[in-house]
């Protein structure tokens, strides 16, 4: 790894040294509804959304057994409601009857699975295994990766993530994606980013601005 981004990744782990999950939840189960219901939603907006729906449900089993159409109701705010909700009571319904309640921690399983994809998959097996075998690569991460020159794609996230791969540590892997969601929220934001006051004014290329 070249200096700048040596010292891009020392910036941002003495910035934000202690990194979490920013969705509620208590359940393996719940947490795969969550990221489910944060595609192209904020946390912030799940996070409202959840209390309710989770107050109740907590298992695989308990979500197969909400009606579809309650379940739209639920989750209505979180925008593609009828595919989000579609989606978690098919996958409710394989993962009670198919895993026993449990996420599988496969990759290969996982995305083959109702409304999972490669970002909520590395997600779950992070968050519920602590094993990062990929990087988690949401919007946040693929536009500001891409600013910082670690990546060449803006627009796809699966070659984003392995460019990623390639060139990141993989004990950094956990750790880069949600340093690219605080840096986003802080700092390097869609429009109009705040590049004179950033913390890592020093070493950004500025790719793309």
């Amino acid at each position: 790894m070249d200096i700048r981004r040596k010292k891009i990744l020392d910036r941002l782990a003495e910035e934000y040294p202690a990194v979490e999950c920013a969705l509620n939840y208590e359940t393996s189960f719940q947490l795969a509804v969550a990221v489910i219901l944060s595609a192209q939603c904020t946390d912030a907006r799940v996070n409202t959304v959840t209390p309710d729906l989770f107050r109740d449900h907590k298992t695989a089993y308990d979500f197969s057994q909400i009606p579809l159409v309650r379940l739209e109701k639920y989750v209505f705010s979180t925008g593609f409601y009828r595919n989000k909700a579609k989606n978690i009571q098919a996958l409710a319904k394989i993962i009670d009857v198919k895993y026993q309640g449990g996420i599988p921690n496969d990759m290969n399983i996982l995305i083959t699975l109702p409304g999972i994809g490669r970002k909520t998959a590395n997600v779950l097996q992070q968050e519920i295994y602590h094993e990062a075998n990929g990087v988690v690569v949401d919007t946040h991460c693929l536009r500001n990766s891409y600013r910082l020159g670690f990546g060449k794609d803006t627009k796809n996230a699966e070659i984003q993530e392995r460019q990623l791969m390639k060139i990141l540590p993989k004990k950094k892997w956990f750790y880069f994606s949600h340093w690219m969601i605080l840096l986003g929220r802080s700092y390097c934001t869609a429009r109009s980013p705040k590049c004179h006051t950033c913390i890592l004014r020093d070493y950004c290329p500025k790719k793309g601005l």
